[in-house]
């Protein structure tokens, strides 16, 4: 492993922090592509002296490519946006990276995609998402593709997104109360990424679904992490004529709650497909949240770590 390089698209993210942890542990050396690297200098210390390096790099710019991947022996690609160019990034930037390892000679691509990925997706989101597949199928035939549903972890825009909101508002409006999750922990995704760039000749060529142990509807999510945190609030349900009038509104209006597309994506649930390959076919027995997450979701107690078994 100490011979072997590896180069991580997207590393200075809340995903990629835990895929370098991996790689690292494993004694690879690991090579960090980002478009402003100074992104993902906290990645640095978790490596020996010399272990890691950075490069500037930007997906949807061909040219800046062939030196991120030079001489790799795997690459990983996990950039991918929430709004904005889609296409230009999902498709066009997942094809370029694919093209590159392919030109740069990799064993291995690990392609990172989304439940939900359907070339035929009324979400703009999804859409790209199995667009870009396809294109790095086509470039790379032996990538290995990487379904995750929702993570959470300490760092996550998730369950702390929540947990936030439900301190703050007496009164908590669910948006897609119905929709369907099976959130899985960053680190059980994190660790499968790393074990398929590290053994292609195990995990190449397949797509995986990654998801946890529990399946939970957003309101049930939204009331776990109320009692989570000890705080007793009152849920509004947002009937789906307002939500759809609230996507609506993103764009011109300040701190709308969802754009259209997020809108969109809730109308179908989250969930691994029946008899897809999952994180025990890396040998990873997934993480409920309840496991993990209150040792971080404890800050938004009333007092903190000092709180009381009394209602907040």
């Amino acid at each position: 492993m100490r011979n072997r390089l590896v180069t991580l698209f997207g590393g200075g993210g809340f995903l990629g922090r835990y895929v370098a942890q991996e790689l690292l542990e494993a004694g690879v050396r690991l090579r960090i592509a980002e478009r402003n690297p100074s992104n993902a200098m906290h990645i640095r210390p978790l490596g020996g002296l010399g272990q890691v390096q950075m490069v500037a790099a930007d997906v949807t710019r061909p040219a800046t490519l062939a030196r991120a991947v030079e001489g790799a022996d795997a690459v990983i690609n996990l950039v991918g946006i929430l709004k904005g160019a889609f296409y230009k990034v999902h498709v066009e930037g997942a094809g370029n990276v694919a093209r590159a390892a392919a030109a740069a000679g990799a064993n291995a691509l690990v392609h990172i995609s989304a439940i939900g990925a359907d070339p035929g997706s009324d979400s703009e989101y999804g859409r790209t998402k199995g667009q870009g597949e396809e294109a790095v199928k086509a470039a790379f035939p032996g990538a290995a593709v990487i379904r995750p549903s929702i993570l959470f972890g300490p760092e996550d825009q998730f369950t702390n997104r929540f947990a936030q909101l439900i301190r703050n508002a007496p009164v908590v409006p669910v948006i897609g109360g119905n929709t369907r999750f099976q959130p899985a922990y960053v680190a059980d995704v994190g660790k499968a990424i790393a074990r398929a760039a590290l053994d292609p000749g195990k995990y190449g060529g397949k797509t995986f679904e990654l998801g946890g142990p529990e399946v939970m509807t957003m309101a049930e999510i939204n009331h776990w992490i109320a009692r989570t945190i000890n705080r007793h609030r009152q849920f509004l349900t947002v009937p789906d004529a307002a939500a759809d009038l609230l996507a609506s509104l993103t764009g011109w209006m300040p701190g709308a709650p969802i754009t259209s597309d997020q809108w969109k994506m809730l109308q179908s649930d989250n969930v691994v497909s029946a008899g897809a390959k999952g994180l025990s076919a890396f040998g990873i027995d997934p993480t409920p949240m309840a496991a993990v997450a209150p040792a971080w979701l404890v800050q938004y107690r009333k007092h903190g770590r000092f709180a009381s078994r009394a209602s907040a």
